[in-house]
This record gives structure tokens, C-alpha cells and sequence, in this order.
């Protein structure tokens, strides 16, 4: 099955210029002589700008999904398209590539360097492609800029609070510009407040084109998205767009 694109503006999105393209996912683990069927066919489109959110009970796929649609692990079958190109025909080295330049993650774990300024920790993906110092440098303090901590660059983590970590994690998520900003549960550790905040920044982001991907288990988070897909047993319970509350058929598949 292929999938068909949101409409956007009384407008269908042309599939070959969505951010996400995924038809008939699939993920099987071997759990000793079981077979656990994590995805069980999954159909779906993405549109840039769009900010859609991934829910689901434990065990429903979407941590599954999540690291497919990363790049950090392969499907069982199934065809999945990043911007343009066929992920699912990549080998190792062509994956990581795509990884670090159309993907910004971020994590509820920060994963910053504990021992680096916060500048270089939002630097570090353009050490690794081989920027120049001075080039890293001035997009490194623009990003920080936009994300609000601008006065707060030459501190380490250990200095900062809990939402200003996260904010660094999505300034070197926002680094390389990259086509998807996929974020898992980017305030289980963060109170209320801060998360209300971090979760303020992602709307700026997506109202400036920013292309966001949510994976979250609480209902709050996810109704700052403007798309809710629902994963149940490895399929698309419902995917529904927020504001007129209307379900789309056809957007989810899978096995009935």
C-alpha cells in the first residue's frame, strides 16, 4: 500500500516532496524461538512543517517506530523514504550519513558532553562533518541565540538547570538544519514548568518550518502537536489532525 499525503491548504502533499514516507513497515524480533511482530505494517506521510506527535501504550511500537524513522535501526520489510531518499536500501555507512545531516534528535537524557561548554557541546555534529573552527563557532552562537541562552554558552552542564540542558541538546539537535526534528520524550525530566517551557520552544520551532516528530506517552505533550498517530499492537489505531478533531482514514494501515 502507498501511502496518500495530508492535505495541506485544500491541497493533497505530493509524496515525493514529504519529509516521511512510509509504506508497509514492518519490524520482527527474534525473542529465542518466538517472533515478537513490533510493527505489523505501518503506512504513512509526513509533510514538511508538519509537528506530529507518536503515542502509544507500552508494547504499542512506537519506541520501535521512533528508531526506525532515526535511522538507528532497519526494518523487517517495508519501504521508508527521508527526504527524498529510500532509507530502507541504505547500508550502514549511508545511514549514518543520513543520520547526522537530515536528522536533529533529542533526547529526556540530554546526552551532553559533561566536561564541554555548552557552545561546544552544540558544535560538536559540525566537528564530526569537518566544518572550520570559525564557522562552527558563529553558527553555534546564532543557534544558542534562538534557543535563549545566549549568556549561558561557555557554562558546562553541571552549571546549567535541567531545562537549560535540554535547550542546548535541541540547539545542537538544530546544528546541521536538518530536515526532521525527532524528539523522544523530551520532557520526562523536566518539571512541569521547565517542560511547559521546552515544549514552547518546539512550537516557536515548528511555527518558523521546522519539521518536528514527537514520540511521548503523555497526552499534554502531545497536544502541543498539530498531528496525534496513535500506535496500538503494531499498527495505526488513529492518526487525526488537532484543531478539528477529525480523524483521517487511510493515513494509518496495516494489518486488521
Amino acid at each position: 500500500m502507498t501511502p496518500r499525503g495530508r492535505e495541506q491548504n485544500g491541497a493533497p502533499v505530493d509524496p515525493g516532496t514529504a519529509v516521511i514516507r512510509i509504506a508497509g513497515l514492518r519490524k520482527d524480533y527474534q525473542l529465542g524461538s518466538e517472533t515478537v511482530h513490533a510493527l505489523r505494517g505501518v503506512d504513512f506521510i509526513v509533510a514538511r512543517n508538519e509537528y506530529v506527535a507518536i503515542m502509544g501504550p507500552s508494547g504499542s511500537g512506537k519506541s520501535t517506530l521512533m528508531n526506525l524513522i532515526g535511522c538507528l535501526d532497519t526494518a523487517t520489510a517495508g519501504e521508508y523514504w527521508l527526504d527524498g531518499e529510500p532509507v530502507s536500501k541504505l547500508n550502514d555507512d549511508q545511514l549514518a550519513r543520513i543520520r547526522n545531516k537530515r536528522i536533529g534528535f533529542v533526547f529526556q537524557t540530554f546526552n551532553l558532553l559533561p566536561r564541554a561548554t555548552a557552545l561546544h557541546n552544540v558544535e560538536l555534529p559540525l566537528v564530526y562533518a569537518g566544518v572550520s573552527a570559525k564557522v562552527r563557532h558563529e553558527r553555534a552562537v546564532d543557534i544558542m541565540d534562538k534557543v535563549g541562552l545566549g549568556d549561558r554558552m561557555m557554562h558546562r552542564p553541571s552549571e546549567l538547570s535541567g531545562g537549560q540542558r535540554q535547550r542546548v541538546a535541541i540547539a545542537r539537535a538544530l546544528i546541521n538544519e536538518p530536515a526532521l526534528l525527532l524528539a523522544d520524550e523530551p520532557t520526562g525530566n523536566l518539571d512541569s514548568k521547565t517542560g511547559a517551557e521546552i515544549m514552547a520552544l518546539f512550537d516557536k520551532l515548528h511555527d518558523t518550518g521546522q519539521t518536528i516528530v514527537l514520540v511521548t506517552h503523555e497526552a499534554d505533550i502531545a497536544d502541543h502537536a498539530r498531528r496525534q498517530i496513535v500506535l496500538r499492537d503494531g499498527i495505526i489505531a488513529t492518526d487525526e489532525r488537532r484543531g478539528n478533531g477529525a480523524a483521517h482514514p487511510g493515513y494509518g494501515g496495516g494489518d486488521t
